[in-house]
């Protein structure tokens, strides 16, 4: 059975015109299925007959909410879902002055291993499809009954591992029959992968592209963040100034700030000479608590030196705003509790 969300509009087309089908129908499909239809019965302006004839070989994919968790100090609300194979994954939908913000996930588990991160405990189970990351999208827009107009790929996986499904996703998250989400409100964030860099750049897309460096140098990257043994810094920061000059998008970097291991006044000075050539921001983000990880964020006013340091420098630096702290919104908590997922 094939879910229609999986393919790109043009595909959609395609695909009802070998059905016999007139081209316009894709339209009305298409708009039906981002509206978050559960059924080809809800398409009240598509014939009985064509309804019959996609349920054979098609399906309206859904989603289901298995937990909702509400912050009650901001609004932030963390969604874990169940997809229809029995899988959860894990979206937070947050609140800005601009806005409604969802944070999606990509993958179910993640094989990036990242020590500081409780998506990667368990490792990859598999990757998303292109129509299951939409749904993250669909059914947390119709479950709030707002309209969601920003997206940041940097839940649970890691998205340039999942490339193809990840742009099909883009593609069809910002045409104009759909969501119509611009591209210049989608963020997709990688902790490094560079071909992937590399193939997006070229993709034309003007996405914004955030960097998850978290370390200043290769030794303390390697030892945190796996896919630094495989493309070290200099790599990255190669590919990045690639993106930046191909797009003409200002790159963003996030850094996890761990207490006695990244966050000395020398790795401040090392950080601000990485980035400053590059004019990016860069994100702080007091380390998140994870049960199996001893990793801990430092004092207030040692990540306020930090922060201090790296703007005397003139590196463009900012803490991120801390939502959701009381739900627990770092992403992989509640997915690896209800799966009874354990350090491998």
């Amino acid at each position: 059975m094939i879910d229609l969300k999986d393919f790109e509009y043009g595909e959609l087309e395609e695909y009802l015109a070998a059905m016999g089908e007139k081209k316009f129908r894709a339209a009305q499909i298409f708009k039906w299925l981002h509206l978050g239809v559960t059924s080809y019965d809800e398409m009240t302006d598509i014939s009985k007959a064509l309804r019959g004839k996609l349920s054979r070989d098609t399906y309206v994919s859904t989603l289901e909410i298995e937990r909702k968790l509400v912050s009650a100090i901001d609004g932030t609300v963390k969604y874990l879902f169940r997809l229809p194979d029995g899988n959860c994954i894990e979206s937070v939908v947050m609140r800005y002055h601009h806005g409604l913000t969802i944070c999606i996930s990509s993958q179910i588990g993640c094989r990036m291993g990242c020590r500081f991160c409780a998506s990667t405990i368990g490792g990859l189970y598999r990757s998303l499809t292109a129509g299951e990351i939409l749904n993250q999208v669909i059914f947390a827009e119709k479950d709030m009954g707002e309209r969601i107009s920003n997206i940041v790929l940097m839940g649970i996986g890691e998205p340039l591992d999942n490339y193809d499904n990840v742009i099909t996703f883009l593609h069809n998250i910002n045409h104009e029959k759909g969501k119509n989400i611009g591209y210049r409100h989608i963020t997709l964030s990688t902790c490094g992968v560079v071909p992937g860099i590399y193939k997006l750049a070229d993709e034309g897309l003007p996405i914004t592209l955030t960097i998850s460096l978290h370390a200043p140098n290769d030794g303390i990257r390697n030892s945190i963040m796996p896919v630094n043994r495989i493309y070290k810094i200099d790599e990255l920061i190669a590919a990045c100034r690639y993106y930046a000059d191909k797009t003409g998008r200002r790159l963003s970097f996030e850094y996890s700030l761990i207490h006695g291991v990244n966050d000395s006044p020398d790795n401040a000075d090392e950080l601000a000479a990485l980035i400053k050539p590059l004019g990016a921001h860069v994100n702080l983000i007091p380390v998140n608590r994870v049960e199996e990880r001893s990793y801990r964020k430092g004092s207030r006013d040692e990540i306020n030196a930090f922060l201090r340091r790296l703007c005397g420098h003139g590196v463009n630096a900012t803490i991120r705003r801390e939502l959701g702290a009381d739900i627990s919104a770092s992403c992989g908590q509640l997915r690896k509790k209800a799966a009874g997922i354990r350090e491998i």
